[in-house]
């Protein structure tokens, strides 16, 4: 045994691995570097990030403006007390402003997504109290904290619930599923039912204060939406006086072919959380912004939220920088570019490979949901799989790819495209060929039908 490999088993004994048993976390990857598109392990080996780290990394590694930036703040003030102001601070606020939805326009800067929902959670229950309650969906992951583990509808919940660590007040609606439509029918047949009934729940409930959604869905399958559905929720939250809050964490910051995801449907929300491209993972810092009729309310109530790493100078630094390069990369065309040829390739692989149940996304912000039947939607995994111990079909796709030199996230149901936005055809192809190898591990416990894969619901068409 090398000393590193003793040096790796050492730090894991003394530190928790995240979401999972801790004798998975006994031997991780040693990751030595990265640079554009590739990072590297310990032996040189090189790896294509097809998946942005976790969907954070849109800028791809070392870019030089922002690292300048972060070391030029470094050298000069990296930490204030958030009670000060800062210049660079004043710097982010500008260039937060020359991109978000005008009417968006107080923030508050924390240091993650959850603390952004955090955040929302407070600003909106004490916004509209005596009402309390938030509607969110089951599909959908809003952060690690007690509250936005409660806002989330995925697995990890119930592990949140039996700690005894989730809030109250969080109701969970149907969601925009059109591959797995929960009401069973299709659109737009559908009348976009999955939003409709969002009324329905408001009334019954009661003292409903917000609906939380991630514009596309994030971790749990990049769901597209019809185009009525989020102009019908925006209709639906103002007859009843409901917020709208937006977690744009994985979907913001160009990674959908906008700024904020929301925009493809002219939608405005109330409140809107953001992170991870917000420096392009180069710092930790998120973003909680609101309308100016919410933030009028708290001219004159107690704001009572902060931390000691809120507005903190060091983080904020990489916000201006990672800003004019998003712009400036799009100015190139370069995403617009490789978003259509990530779609073209995504089709032609469902085309090949019978364990594609579903293919769908926009932008650089892609789902292939891998099923073992197509004609019955049989899945391969579910929802009580993922935390069983049980070796799931996705991850050993995502492992054999990991061998052959492509990282790509799983999840129990799907693979996750989000390569950082700077990629080109030519790594495209080469993180395609890997694939392509890989999913053939799934083919062969999948069964042979005469039905293509689906595309639902690419409003990109």
């Amino acid at each position: 045994m090398s000393d590193m490999t003793e040096r790796i088993k050492e730090m894991t004994a003394h530190t928790y691995g995240t979401w999972g048993r801790q004798n998975a976390w006994s031997t991780p990857l040693l990751i030595t570097d990265a640079e554009g598109v590739y990072f590297y392990d310990n032996t040189g080996k090189r790896y294509l990030d097809f998946s942005s780290q976790l969907m954070c990394s849109n800028l791809g590694h070392k870019n030089k403006v922002v690292i300048e930036a972060i070391v030029k703040q470094a050298e000069k003030l990296p930490y204030a007390a958030p009670g000060f102001a800062t210049e660079i601070l004043i710097e982010a606020v500008e260039a937060l402003r020359s991109v978000f939805p005008e009417k968006l326009s107080k923030f508050f800067f924390s240091t993650s997504g959850t603390a952004a929902n955090e955040a929302a959670m407070k600003m909106l229950r004490q916004y509209k109290f005596p009402a309390y309650k938030v509607i969110s969906r089951y599909h959908s992951y809003h952060g690690a904290t007690a509250v936005g583990q409660s806002f989330t509808g995925d697995p990890r919940r119930w592990y949140a619930e039996l700690a005894r660590t989730v809030v109250d007040g969080v109701v969970f609606a149907p969601d925009n599923y059109c591959y797995r439509c929960p009401f069973g029918i299709t659109y737009p047949e559908c009348n976009v039912q999955c939003a409709r009934y969002l009324d329905y729940m408001i009334k019954e409930e009661g003292n409903v204060a917000a609906i939380i959604v991630e514009p596309i869905v994030g971790t749990n399958g990049r769901q597209i939406p019809p185009p009525e559905y989020y102009p019908i929720i925006r209709r639906i939250c103002d007859e009843h006086g409901v917020l709208l809050v937006c977690d744009e964490v994985m979907s913001g910051w160009f990674r959908t072919g906008k700024t904020f995801a929301i925009e493809h449907w002219d939608v405005l929300p109330d409140i809107l959380t953001t992170a991870k491209g917000a420096s392009a993972a180069y710092t930790p810092v998120a973003i909680t912004a609101s309308t100016q009729e919410v933030a009028d309310f708290f001219d004159e109530e107690v704001f009572c939220h902060g931390h000691t790493f809120a507005y903190h100078a060091l983080a904020a630094s990489a916000i201006p920088a990672a800003i004019s390069e998003h712009v400036r990369l799009f100015d190139s065309g370069l995403p617009q570019k490789a978003s259509q040829y990530i779609k073209q390739k995504l089709y032609e692989l469902a085309d090949k490979h019978i364990c594609i149940g579903d293919v769908r996304g926009v932008g650089h912000f892609w789902a292939l949901e891998i099923v073992k039947n197509r004609k019955t939607k049989e899945p391969f995994d579910t929802k009580k799989d993922k935390f069983s111990g049980k070796a799931l079909t996705t991850g050993k796709i995502a492992g054999d790819a990991m061998q052959n030199g492509l990282y790509i996230s799983a999840w129990y149901d799907t693979l996750v495209i989000t390569p950082p936005l700077i990629i080109n055809e030519q790594e495209i192809d080469e993180a395609i060929h890997i694939l392509d190898k890989s999913l053939e591990i799934a083919d062969k416990e999948a069964v042979e039908t005469d039905v293509a894969a689906s595309r639902s619901c690419d409003y990109s068409s």
